[in-house]
């Protein structure tokens, strides 16, 4: 985190990856080297000698590299921090570096055009994570979902529709192209001839209209009870619709006229967005007087500034990595920051069992459902796997692994480590949440072992900083497995019963923190931490 310096620094100080270079590191000789012309190496030497650490607190300092200055912790100084992860509770890891600041992460957004499919569920993941951990960090946040149920996908879906009713009235019709083949169409055709059996003597129109409202309406419910037993639930549903209905389109191209910022050109009506960081600009409306896709979408985040948000997260999928730049380039030209409009890519999903590839479902008829994948794996398992990697990765879903009920399991090998701790308190007949750190000798946990645990749960709350400033769950994961062996091995190796009244009583103080971090570490990922398994 930022410490001080002079204006333009940025001086950290950090937990070195490598233990040897100690418990703490930083660049403060190397920031202010610069602004004060000084060798860096000399002025780590000045800061040094000049220091003044709490009595009691740093055992060791040295310089490393061109400039480093490593500190190395006092063992009696590191378990106090114990008292701290017990008094803190659940909040532990919570901070408000972000209060004040309002935040819409619009995520999975999917059209409502068939079932959710593993790419959608990995969205749900990481923008639900996302939302998480910036809550953790004091953030007031909004989860929305935009449902795009305007456009020719939905006239698609209806024709679609319409033409699976015909043929479940015995009647000749086929799918127009581009449309939708899926089973979910023709059980849904079946449901609309059981509840009116006329309905495919309709004139088409009208017809059209009522599988319209039908596909939409069912595949929305089906939507959201697929992610609510996903554990994904939604502030905000916002309409594709409703932007037009509010007339929203005519508003923003008469700001973007006001400003300047539209031209025609071809007879079609152009935005500036290379003037704003885009590599073109970008048409508006097309020849025939019809919008593009990129002028709704304008207007529906120029919503997002005026319901006052300060930040607008999108988590969209990798298809969308190239808009990114003129959605970025028309918010600015909006007036908005540089810093208002932020994407995060999510990458594809590969779903393995056996060793080959699975394609799809049967209900879907071309890609894996993510009610699929989770009523087989678990919600646990699928939650915990996409958010492994950065989503920006391409990722392969093992369903083999997800399902082992061992420690191969990452999933099964974290949640592992938080029952041990609670094993411990159901053995010693203790309620975990009446463990008190008060009265506590902390002083016996000398173990190097307890000593690497207790460093790692203290750096739990700028983990949590440093996740949700850079929007990456994954790194929750990395800290939790890391937290996981070193508290494995030490329940392996160091008996906390029956050891002396005191030590036992220090080492329940130690269990009591790690179950803690764990389970709130679990919690940001939407993943449960079970007392049994």
């Amino acid at each position: 985190m930022a410490a001080l310096g002079a204006p333009g620094t940025s001086i950290q100080l950090d937990r070195p990856r490598d233990t040897s270079h100690g418990d703490l590191a930083t660049n403060v000789a190397l920031q202010l080297a610069k602004p004060l012309k000084r060798p860096p190496r000399e002025l780590a030497e000045t800061i040094i000698a000049h220091l003044e650490a709490p009595q009691g607190l740093v055992t060791r300092t040295e310089i490393a590299g061109p400039g480093f200055i490593n500190f190395w912790l006092a063992d009696a100084a590191v378990v106090e921090v114990l008292r701290d992860i017990l008094a803190a509770g659940d909040s532990w890891g919570s901070s408000a570096t972000g209060r004040g600041r309002r935040v819409n992460v619009e995520f999975v957004s999917a059209n409502p055009t068939g079932p959710l499919h593993v790419g959608h569920g990995r969205g749900a993941a990481l923008g639900d994570a996302i939302a998480a951990l910036l809550e953790a960090t004091g953030h007031d946040v909004v989860r929305e979902f935009y449902v795009n149920d305007a456009g020719l996908q939905i006239e698609r879906l209806a024709a679609s529709l319409w033409a699976r009713v015909q043929q479940a009235a015995g009647r000749e019709a086929e799918i127009p192209e581009g449309g939708y083949h899926g089973a979910y169409l023709e059980q849904l055709a079946r449901q609309l001839l059981e509840q009116e059996p006329t309905i495919a003597e309709l004139p088409e129109s009208e017809g059209l209209d009522r599988c319209r409202d039908a596909a939409v309406r069912t595949q929305r419910e089906e939507q959201n009870r697929d992610l609510a037993d996903f554990g994904v639930e939604f502030d905000v549903v916002y309409s594709e619709s409703e932007v037009y209905r509010q007339d929203l389109l005519a508003e923003t191209l008469a700001e973007l006229d006001g400003r300047g910022l539209t031209y025609e050109q071809d007879g079609a009506l152009w935005l500036k967005t290379s003037e704003y960081g885009d590599t073109k600009d970008r048409v508006l409306r097309k020849r025939d007087g019809s919008y593009t896709y990129f002028l709704p979408d304008i207007a529906y985040h120029r919503t997002k500034a005026q319901r006052g948000f300060d930040l607008a997260i999108d988590v969209w999928g990798a298809d969308h990595h190239g808009y990114v730049p003129r959605m970025q380039a028309a918010m600015v030209a909006l007036g908005q920051s540089p810093d208002f409009f932020h994407a995060v890519i999510v990458q594809l999903v590969r779903v393995m069992r056996h060793g080959a590839e699975v394609r799809f479902s049967k209900r879907s008829g071309d890609f894996v459902t993510l009610r699929d994948l989770y009523e087989e794996t678990g919600v646990d398992a699928v939650r915990y796997f996409f958010l492994m990697r950065r989503g920006d990765s391409q990722f392969l879903f093992d369903i083999d692994l997800a399902t082992k009920q061992s420690e191969e399991n990452p999933v099964y090998y974290v949640q592992y480590a938080h029952t041990r701790m609670a094993g411990i308190f159901r053995t010693a007949g203790l309620e975990a949440a009446a463990i008190s750190a008060e009265g506590a000798d902390l002083s016996l946990l000398t173990e190097e072992i307890e000593q690497d645990l207790i460093k790692r749960l203290a750096g739990f709350p700028a983990l949590v900083e440093k996740a949700a400033e850079a929007m990456e769950p994954h790194r929750i994961i990395a800290y939790l497995e890391e937290v996981s062996r070193l508290v494995n091995n030490w329940y392996h190796h160091h008996r906390v019963l029956g050891v002396g009244a005191d030590l036992e009583r220090a080492r329940l103080v130690l269990a009591r923190a790690t179950q803690i971090v764990l389970a709130s570490g679990l919690t940001l990922l939407g993943v449960t931490a079970p007392e049994r398994m």
